[in-house]
């Protein structure tokens, strides 16, 4: 593939950063979503509804559903900037990352106009139903399940790790819709109203303090019928997707590569009388991740492309959150190290440096090769679907 982006690419991109650059204030340090302060949801909110003003939330999509008719690398474009200029993450993953486009691929065309134009104008964020407590990595174990009564599905069981979930106005929702057949064959989807009754969100704060995961409990919650995303027990081809979808973000790699270049810039500045610059050492390690960090950039764009072509990347994804997820811990790793004691403080405290974002991807960093997929799933895909291997 060419690495360059076509002249209005860049150009678009051009417009967008200056977009980013008069929405966002100086220093604003929210890319980690606190979903429990009302302040930055609100932000959040307004900002993403601007984005969805100028059809620029959703570029990839039909103009018909809200988007610009573009493909998939100007949605990494939008993705990217984003992330590069600390916006903070609101619902975009789960929304315009995952669920709109696999409704893309597996919905029906009344379906799509029915919601890809609020996920599209930011009025309306998704969350992600696929997690239980016992079915984590092995999803199609899952439990919850949706009973057919006439018009409506009847919706009882649990879902965990639900990022953004108590935010969320819907979800995509997997539940198993058939017992006698092999598990990965039962399975369904579904867009589910986050108001609808009988749902219930209960917190878990994660290792950073923050609130981004939740339990949600579903006690007799009816779902439409109409709202089957896919085809009865046809689900897992859905989750299938979304999970390619969710692998190829590429805001987690330029969240790291934008921390390497503050790392960078903090070492050449003077700490106590000396630079931290000036250490061979410091200057090699900091060399070494920024290469890690845009091969990382290369390999999102890669899938990126490969989606704009009409592909739906497989273990190309997997390959991404591979590497992402490395990259992520040790830049988390080096960076809270390079800082010294003072790379330990969170962003409240009077002394923290670059604002505790360091020390947050330190710690948010952990989960990176077990959410979406553990690493060693990734790696049997890679090694079965990539290079042909057979099963171990």
């Amino acid at each position: 593939m060419d690495f360059r982006l076509p002249p209005e690419t860049e150009r678009w991109r051009a417009d967008l950063r200056a977009f980013l650059a008069a929405e966002i204030p100086a220093g604003f340090a929210g890319s980690d979503d606190f979903f429990d302060r009302e302040e930055q949801m609100d932000f959040a909110r307004q900002l993403y509804r601007k984005l969805g003003e100028r059809r620029w939330l959703a570029p990839a999509w039909p103009e018909q559903f809200g988007g610009m008719g573009r493909t998939q690398v100007e949605q990494m474009v939008l993705n990217e900037e984003l992330s590069w200029h600390r916006a903070p993450a609101g619902g975009r993953l789960f929304t315009i990352g995952i669920t709109g486009p696999t409704m893309l691929v597996h919905a029906s065309e009344e379906q799509n106009a029915r919601f890809l134009p609020a996920m599209a104008s930011g009025e309306e964020w998704y969350c992600q139903g696929f997690s239980e407590p016992e079915s984590g990595s092995d999803l199609a174990s899952m439990q919850a399940k949706a009973v057919r009564d006439g018009d409506e599905y009847v919706v009882n069981g649990q879902k965990i790790w639900t990022s953004n979930g108590h935010v969320a106005e819907k979800m995509i929702l997997l539940a198993r819709t058939n017992q006698d057949v092999p598990k990965h064959q039962g399975i369904s989807a579904f867009i589910v109203d986050m108001n609808t009754p009988g749902i219930s969100v209960q917190a878990i704060d994660n290792i950073a303090y923050r609130r981004d995961f939740n339990q949600v409990f579903f006690e007799d919650v009816r779902i439409p019928a109409a709202n089957l995303i896919g085809g009865v027990d046809r689900g897992w081809y859905v989750a299938a997707t979304t999970l390619d979808f969710e692998r190829s973000n590429i805001a987690a790699v330029t969240g790291a590569r934008r921390t390497v270049y503050d790392l960078v810039a903090w070492a050449k500045e003077r700490h106590g009388g000396r630079r931290p610059w000036d250490d061979h050492g410091v200057r090699a390690h900091l060399a070494e991740l920024v290469v890690k960090a845009e091969v990382g950039r290369l390999i999102a764009y890669r899938t990126a492309w490969l989606q704009s072509k009409g592909t739906v990347p497989n273990y190309e994804a997997s390959i991404g959150k591979v590497w992402m997820a490395g990259l992520g811990i040790e830049v988390g790793n080096y960076g809270v190290n390079l800082l010294g004691l003072h790379g330990q403080l969170v962003r409240e405290a009077e002394h923290a440096i670059l604002d505790g974002r360091v020390l947050e991807s330190y710690l948010l960093a952990v989960s990176g090769p077990i959410a979406g997929g553990t690493g060693e799933i990734q790696r049997n895909i890679i090694a079965q679907r990539g290079l042909g291997l057979p099963r171990g």
